[in-house]
């Protein structure tokens, strides 16, 4: 259960967190989306937390000014541990939920590329056939949730300075937790909804949940960077 206060209402990033959340009920309810487009979608937000993670990772404070250098190892790390992690979900979400049969670096006679970032390659060929597979008004909803986590990373990370209670190291780990237990859910949900030829009822319980666990997730994160919590 969700139980929001009085002043997690008034933090503009929960207000625009769920204000973005609500947006795919309209995909659901007037646009006809299924279940593929559902998690094409959640898969594709995904993204975003990886995004604004390498810029909160760049923006980390270090003990030492030396140690900024050792950003230069640590953000390329993520890209690419993050992005084959991403990779491997979008093949599984592609070809369970959008019927699409992924492709693999080096089909077609392609050269791949050299070592580790055959993961950024793959993530890359997911990303053109997902982007592709979204259904139409799809991507304004995605450049809105892409809007919603900028106002959380202005909002807390900066204009709270939650960067002083992390580093990279904590950063580097950071966007797992999310990814596996909201993920968990939806897929959960959306089997249940293809089992069930995605009903409008299925569907709709399926984004809130996303939206309660999405919410849940951000209060528990910014709590512990809250300056109360760095001080206790």
């Amino acid at each position: 259960m969700l139980k929001l206060t009085k002043e997690d209402l008034s933090d503009v990033s929960v207000v625009a967190l769920i204000a973005a959340n609500a947006l795919p009920l309209y995909g659901v309810a007037f646009l006809k989306w299924n279940a593929a487009a559902i998690v094409l979608l959640y898969w594709a937000e995904n993204l975003v937390v990886g995004f604004y993670n390498i810029l909160k990772i760049a923006l980390a404070p270090v003990k030492e000014p030396v140690e900024h250098l050792g950003k230069l190892f640590v953000i390329p790390f993520f890209m690419v541990h993050y992005g084959g992690f991403m990779a491997v979900h979008g093949v599984f979400v592609l070809a369970f939920f959008a019927k699409s049969e992924p492709k693999f670096p080096g089909s077609g006679g392609a050269p791949t590329w050299p070592c580790f970032l055959v993961f950024l390659q793959l993530l890359l060929g997911v990303i053109r056939q997902a982007w592709a597979a979204l259904p139409p008004g799809t991507k304004p909803i995605l450049l809105m949730l892409f809007a919603s986590h900028g106002v959380s990373f202005v909002h807390n990370f900066l204009l709270k300075r939650e960067y002083e209670s992390t580093d990279p190291g904590k950063l580097m780990a950071a966007p797992y937790t999310r990814i596996v237990v909201m993920h968990v859910a939806i897929i959960f949900g959306a089997f249940i909804s293809v089992a069930l030829k995605s009903p409008l009822g299925i569907l709709v319980i399926l984004v809130v949940l996303k939206t309660v666990i999405d919410v849940k997730l951000h209060l528990h994160s910014h709590k512990k960077l809250s300056p109360s919590a760095k001080k206790a």
